[in-house]
């Protein structure tokens, strides 16, 4: 069916109601518009739905959303799982609580009970709600750090993780068969509650939540005798952190901290920001003024489902704040964690540490000091969460630390996707332990490059919106297949990944072996001095990323090799 063919159907079609009729006449005529909403259905991809909130086929609204949890009810009713229910959270984004009711009333409707939480809560106690609550699936709606028009809707299967192979396919599968919205199931509220299949859900789950992470607590005693001396900014960015927060570190001990008054409240508009992702220094505009203001230790800022962090630190040495990317923030953590077990006989023999492919080799090189088996799983936390169950399943390992480049971690296993929120607990119990030797963060960061060497990452990305942007993108990575690149700039390609192919090609003897991981559609360049590039399009964004990484002998010399072999990717591309 053509767009226009949608368009003339949503707008006359008795199934929609004349709230979104009305507002769909309103754009008759501005093709340009109707095809962006109507060219293609809203994808229900590995990831869940993320999109622009809107009316149309391509868009986040009440159809789009009960039509993805209609697929995923059929497919939990054939798993035969309806009666173990399902947990549902949201963050504070615009139309968040009004598609998490709509997400549980058509489950309600389908025979599923549904664990709602009764207020906003971030992505890590969700996760966290569904094993403790024995659920057979999760449901987050959120589109985690993306620009306040975008919403979004994660699901999670029984092991707290969001869904992996096969189960993935599977239920897109049962999506895609949702052909007429007529045959989505819902009903009311006060029907669903008097059923016994509507529940809510808050102060217990936070309660047990909160004593989870208190167990990643390494040293009580530094923090209570240093937590006077330490100042902590935190930002919540308008989103779902600020309350377990303030709830965890009061709990731990520390009195000193400071949440941004302006951006403590939830707002899905944002007002503050223009992108509320914990990776943009201009987020930390607010914070930073309060931290220069009062003098704080750390400066910590969280996205609006608090999966994320960012962070800033003093540099003793010139008193300035520095800014932490995802890759420094993990590191700065695992080596503390790391580090504080091994004096305490608590790392595993069969200990692991698990990174994306596209976060820094550092992480090699801690795994191998502490010995850890170093896991690769491909982009997603989701893979890491897999591991872990994998690694319940089987005994191989134990999990011990888990990171990906983009701002996301996780100590413990209470949850099973990244965590802000014991994140920001270890960074300030860090900077209590680091504070009684007289180092910041900063230092003890610079301290860690001095040990391993100075691993440094980029990212540089091509936007390309609409159906014709999806189409180039597609070229650039089929290019890239079909004429192999033997350098970028003055790096010389040692090996090349494809995962899509799930072939490793040496290109000095031209042997290929096999690749054991899903199927996925990454080109992975292994350079010459350690250094290295990976090509992916993004599965949230219209956007194909590059990510590069190096290592150096200094920090000076780090930045300058970084911008060096960024620019000469771009250029191989865009040539």
């Amino acid at each position: 069916m053509e767009y226009l063919e949608k368009y003339e159907q949503w707008c006359n079609n008795p199934v929609f109601d004349q709230e979104t009729k009305n507002e769909l006449i309103s754009i008759k005529g501005n093709e340009e518009e109707i095809k962006d909403r109507f060219y293609k259905d809203l994808e229900f991809g590995t990831a869940g739905l993320r999109g622009v909130i809107g009316n149309g086929t391509n868009r986040m609204n009440k159809y789009t959303v009960t039509k993805a949890t209609q697929g995923l009810a059929n497919f939990i009713i054939k798993e035969g799982g309806q009666n173990k229910g399902v947990a549902i959270s949201y963050d504070s984004r615009i139309m968040s609580k009004e598609f998490s009711e709509q997400t549980a009333l058509c489950l309600n409707a389908n025979g599923i009970k549904t664990y709602v939480f009764c207020e906003l809560r971030p992505v890590p106690e969700l996760s966290f709600a569904v094993r403790e609550l024995g659920c057979i699936a999760g449901i987050m709606i959120t589109a985690s750090h993306n620009p306040p028009k975008y919403n979004g809707y994660k699901v999670y299967w029984e092991d707290g993780a969001q869904i992996v192979s096969p189960k993935d396919k599977q239920i897109i599968e049962e999506v895609n068969k949702i052909t007429d919205f007529a045959s989505i199931k819902t009903m009311s509220k006060e029907e669903a509650i008097k059923k016994g299949l509507y529940s809510e859900i808050g102060k217990e789950i936070d309660e047990k939540y909160m004593e989870a992470l208190q167990k990643q607590v390494l040293n009580p005693d530094i923090i209570k005798n240093i937590q006077k001396d330490i100042k902590i900014v935190y930002t919540p960015l308008h989103g779902t952190g600020a309350i377990p927060v303030k709830t965890i570190l009061g709990k731990i001990g520390f009195e000193n901290l400071y949440i941004v008054p302006e951006q403590e409240k939830p707002d899905g508009k944002f007002p503050t920001v223009d992108y509320p992702n914990p990776e943009d220094e201009n987020a930390f505009k607010l914070a930073l003024e309060l931290a220069k203001k009062i003098d704080a230790d750390i400066v910590t800022a969280t996205d609006p489902d608090a999966d994320r962090l960012g962070v800033f630190a003093k540099d003793s040495k010139t008193g300035e704040y520095m800014s932490f990317t995802g890759n420094m923030s993990a590191m700065l953590i695992a080596e503390y964690v790391l580090s504080q077990k091994e004096k305490k006989n608590l790392i595993p023999k069969n200990g692991a540490l698990v990174k994306s492919i596209v976060s820094t080799n550092l992480a090699d090189a801690i795994a191998k000091q502490y010995n850890l088996e170093l896991v690769e799983v491909l982009t997603g936390f989701k893979f890491i969460g897999s591991k872990i169950h994998e690694f319940e399943q089987t005994n191989k390992n134990e999990y011990v630390f888990g990171f990906e480049e983009s701002y996301g971690c996780l100590v413990g296993t209470h949850a099973r996707d990244k965590d802000g929120i014991v994140a920001v607990m270890l960074l300030a119990e860090a900077a209590a332990y680091y504070k009684q030797f007289g180092l910041t963060l900063w230092d003890q960061m610079m301290n860690i490059y001095e040990k391993y060497g100075y691993y440094k990452e980029g990212a540089a990305s091509i936007t390309m919106e609409g159906e014709s942007g999806a189409e180039k993108i597609k070229q650039i990575m089929e290019t890239l297949r079909s004429n192999e690149p033997q350098n970028f700039g003055k790096y010389k390609i040692l090996k090349i990944r494809d995962y899509k192919t799930q072939n490793i090609k040496d290109c000095i003897t031209n042997e290929t072996t096999k690749i054991e991981l899903p199927i996925s559609n990454v080109l992975y360049y292994e350079l010459e001095n350690d250094a290295w590039c990976c090509a992916r399009p993004s599965g949230t964004e219209p956007k194909i990323k590059f990510y590069v990484g190096i290592k150096a002998k200094s920090l000076e010399e780090a930045k300058q090799k970084i911008e060096e072999l960024k620019k000469a990717v771009l250029e191989k591309v865009e040539n």
